[in-house]
């Protein structure tokens, strides 16, 4: 529970410092003000969507909300690593970098078997490159459908609406490169 309260504080400092009051920021979002406040109480947890939205109405990269600004290394260990974990939707983000204050970030992210990384296809500012580790990925790029397997990558233009789907018949692991950072 301290994880989510610490997650809901920082939504809320955010939203209070940028002046929103609850109803706007739930309009911005598509949600119930009390929702939104069940959220930044620690009460309410958000779909990877809703935290989405509320980093992009608030201008900030996702991973902002999901853990603590510290002294950090240049080494990321494997135990050690930023995750944003989501056990009902079976897809778990991992940051690779130290933080967000880099030019690029690197995420590891493993989607179940039919998953998908969003609902629909969505832009976003910069340059991406995904490669394959395990699995079989089907990418939507704008009105192209690539399917990448094992070793396989991708460079793209991440303005271009995107989504990635698994789909072969266990977890998709893929590791994505994303200049500026933002996820």
């Amino acid at each position: 529970m301290e994880e989510k309260s610490h997650f809901g504080m920082k939504i809320r400092e955010k939203r209070i410092e940028q002046g929103y009051n609850l109803k706007q920021m739930a309009e911005a979002i598509g949600k119930t003000p009390s929702f939104l406040s069940q959220v930044e109480r620690g009460l309410a947890e958000p779909s990877i969507t809703s935290l989405r939205k509320i980093s992009e109405t608030l201008g900030l990269p996702l991973f902002y909300f999901l853990f603590n600004e510290v002294e950090t290394s240049p080494v990321v260990r494997k135990g050690e690593r930023k995750a944003l974990k989501t056990p009902g939707y079976k897809i778990n983000y991992e940051l690779l970098t130290p933080d967000l204050n880099r030019q690029m970030e690197i995420l590891e992210t493993t989607l179940g078997v039919g998953v998908s990384t969003v609902e629909d296809p969505i832009p976003h500012q910069g340059e991406e490159c995904t490669i394959v580790i395990k699995g079989k990925m089907k990418i939507q790029l704008g009105e192209e459908t690539y399917i990448l397997e094992e070793g396989d990558s991708i460079y793209y233009f991440a303005s271009i609406p995107h989504k990635i789907t698994n789909i072969g018949d266990t977890e998709l692991v893929i590791i994505s490169a994303l200049t500026p950072p933002g996820f």
